[in-house]
C-alpha cells in the first residue's frame, strides 16, 4: 500500500471510561489504551462512536488525549475523532492532535445539517483544514450513515483526496455496506480504506485495504490482529479466523454495542465502574451481561487477559 506512516492493522475506537460523577476517567483511559496496544491493537482512535464522543466536551477530549500522551503512548499510534458539526470546534481539536504528534485525525462530516450538499460538505472541509494550515496534518473521513445520515459519495471523496493530497489520507467505512468500500478501493489506489467492523477485514486486505477499525477491538484484539497477520503470512485458515471473529462479533453486538462492550471490560476486569455510560445510554442489564459472557467462553473460548484497571482518579 505504499505509505507505512499510514494507519493499517487493527485499529481499536477506545472506549471512555467514567468515575463516579459519570466525568471522564484519564487513569482508566489510558491504562486500558496501552493495554490495546500490548493486546495486539497497531493503532488507537479515541473519541469515536464507541468512545461516546458526542458525550464529551472539547475541554474533556483535550485532556484525555493529554492523558494518553502523558501515559508515554506514541503519538504516531493515535487517530483521534474531531469532527464536530461546529468548523471552530473541528479546527481546534484537530490542531491539538496535529501539535500533540497524532499520526492521524477522524473526521465526521458536518452530520446535524441533514439537507447539506456535497458541495457544502466539500466546503466544510476545505474550511477546516484551510484554517488549521499545518502541512503535519492527516485527515481519515469518517462514513458512518446510519448514524450520521450524511455520508461521503465516492466520487466526493476523489475531490476531497485531489484537492487535499497527502491531507486527505483515509476513510473509515462504518456504513455496513461493503460494495461502499470495494468501490473506493477500486477507485483510488493508494487511499487508506480502513473497515468500521472486522466482519469485513479479509475482505478489505483482499482488496488492498489497510485493516479495520473496529469497537470490538476493545475487547477481542489479538483474535482480530490474528486474521491480520496470517493473512499477511499467506496462511491456509485465513478464512476460519475470520468466521469466528464474525460470530463473536455477532454475538456482542446482538445487545447494545457500547453497554455490552464495557460490561465485558467491567467483569474481566473486576471493576465494576468501568461499566458506567452517559445518558442516552444505560448499562447493560445483569442478565444480559451474563449472558453475552456465557455464549462467549462457551462458544468461542473467550478468556481475555484483562489485567485490573489501574485506579481511578480521585476528584
Amino acid at each position: 500500500m505504499g505509505d507505512d506512516s499510514l494507519f493499517s492493522g487493527v485499529i481499536a475506537p477506545v472506549l471512555t471510561p467514567y468515575d463516579a460523577n459519570l466525568d471522564p476517567d484519564p487513569v482508566r483511559f489510558a491504562d486500558h489504551a496501552a493495554w490495546l496496544l500490548e493486546d495486539g491493537c497497531t493503532g488507537l482512535a479515541p473519541f469515536g462512536t464507541t468512545g461516546e464522543a458526542l458525550s464529551l466536551g472539547l475541554t474533556e477530549r483535550r485532556r484525555l488525549l493529554d492523558a494518553l500522551l502523558e501515559a508515554g503512548i506514541d503519538p504516531a499510534r493515535l487517530m483521534p475523532g474531531t469532527g464536530l458539526c461546529s468548523i471552530p470546534d473541528t479546527v481546534e481539536l484537530c490542531r491539538h492532535a496535529v501539535e500533540a504528534g497524532c499520526g492521524g485525525v477522524m473526521v465526521l462530516p458536518p452530520f446535524y445539517f441533514k439537507g447539506a450538499s456535497d458541495e457544502g460538505v466539500f466546503e466544510h472541509f476545505r474550511e477546516v483544514i484551510d484554517r488549521i494550515a499545518d502541512a503535519r496534518l492527516r485527515v481519515y473521513l469518517y462514513h458512518i450513515p446510519p448514524q450520521a445520515v450524511i455520508g461521503f459519495p465516492v466520487d466526493l471523496v476523489g475531490r476531497l483526496i485531489d484537492a487535499f493530497p497527502g491531507v486527505v489520507v483515509g476513510l473509515k467505512d462504518s456504513s455496513g455496506d461493503w460494495s461502499y468500500s470495494e468501490a473506493l478501493l477500486a477507485a483510488y489506489p493508494g487511499f487508506r480504506v480502513l473497515s468500521g467492523s472486522e466482519t469485513f477485514l479479509l475482505d478489505n486486505l483482499r482488496h488492498g485495504g489497510g485493516g479495520c477499525i473496529t469497537a470490538t477491538g476493545n475487547v477481542n484484539a489479538r483474535r482480530i490482529r490474528a486474521v491480520h497477520d496470517a493473512w499477511q503470512a499467506g496462511a491456509e485458515d485465513t478464512g476460519e479466523l475470520q468466521a469466528e471473529i464474525s460470530a463473536m462479533r455477532a454475538c456482542i453486538q446482538a445487545k447494545p454495542v457500547i453497554p455490552t462492550l464495557k460490561h465485558l471490560v467491567a467483569h474481566y476486569r473486576d471493576d465494576p465502574g468501568w461499566a458506567a455510560v452517559r445518558p442516552p445510554f444505560r448499562s447493560l442489564p445483569a442478565a444480559d451481561g451474563a449472558a453475552v459472557r456465557s455464549q462467549l467462553e462457551r462458544a468461542h473460548g473467550y478468556a481475555p487477559a484483562f489485567p485490573r484497571a489501574a485506579a481511578a482518579r480521585v476528584a
